[in-house]
């Protein structure tokens, strides 16, 4: 495999190789949480991949995790409307890994928070390191990210209980439940990625696209956004996330 990687900007590192595309979550520091820089270059990069009819796109986090969500470092000098921006954005890239043509990945390891999670849950495969943990609080400050997308690939009941709860999962119990479909060390990634680079090639780029579009509900997309939009412009939208950070 022919490797040509760049830093597309300071957040974000991408290896584009024949078959396919590695997006780096590149924010160790604060254990690559979701800027709005690094949302809008994940959302350029998904689009480049599919105008270059990529059939693997993976994503994977540089430092100690995949990602820990939602980016708060600023949110007490954002207005309501921007923060609803943010997050509409965040919503926006789940549903283009969801239904890109592309086979998306997910390689997680660490401690993974909200946004972070739903990223994942949005790869149509997800592989976890056997220590890694997840944890969806963002219905504690009243925000409904992703929450649709999670209920079809995990089950309502189970769905409803991870999110009511916003308990930390380990990597076993995201795998009996659906979040992930297999445990791997970060050393047997790249195996992972050649075998999901072989399925992939079985199916034209179009006959691909079908397959996922007939297997998703997309009705869905609109629901969710929706339900995002809703839950986000509802007034005191920042006292509800200061409230939340406090406990």
């Amino acid at each position: 495999m022919i490797n040509n990687s760049q830093q597309v900007t300071d957040e974000l590192l991408v290896e584009r190789n024949k078959d396919y595309w590695l997006l780096k979550l590149n924010r160790p520091k604060k254990m690559n949480s979701l800027s709005a820089e690094l949302v809008e270059a994940l959302l350029n990069e998904v689009d480049a991949a599919e105008r270059a009819s990529i059939p693997v796109v993976v994503f994977q986090g540089v430092g100690k995790n995949f990602s820990a969500g939602f980016d708060f470092t600023d949110f007490e000098e954002c207005t309501q409307g921007d923060l609803l921006l943010r997050f509409v954005r965040i919503e926006t890239l789940l549903q283009k890994i969801a239904y890109s043509p592309c086979l998306t990945i997910a390689l997680a390891h660490g401690l993974n928070f909200g946004a972070g999670v739903d990223i994942i849950a949005s790869c149509k495969r997800r592989f976890a390191e056997p220590d890694s943990s997840f944890r969806m609080p963002g219905l504690k400050f009243g925000l409904a990210l992703g929450t649709g997308r999670l209920a079809q690939l995990l089950g309502t009941e189970i769905a409803r209980d991870v999110l009511e709860t916003a308990r930390t999962l380990t990597a076993n119990e995201c795998q009996s439940y659906g979040l992930i479909h297999g445990q791997a060390n970060q050393s047997e990634w790249i195996d992972i990625i050649k075998d999901r680079i072989e399925v992939a090639k079985f199916l034209t780029t179009s006959s691909r696209t079908a397959l996922y579009n007939l297997t998703l509900i997309g009705a869905q997309q609109d629901r969710d956004m929706t339900a995002l939009v809703s839950s986000a412009s509802i007034p005191g939208l920042k006292d509800r996330i200061r409230a939340f950070r406090l406990k």
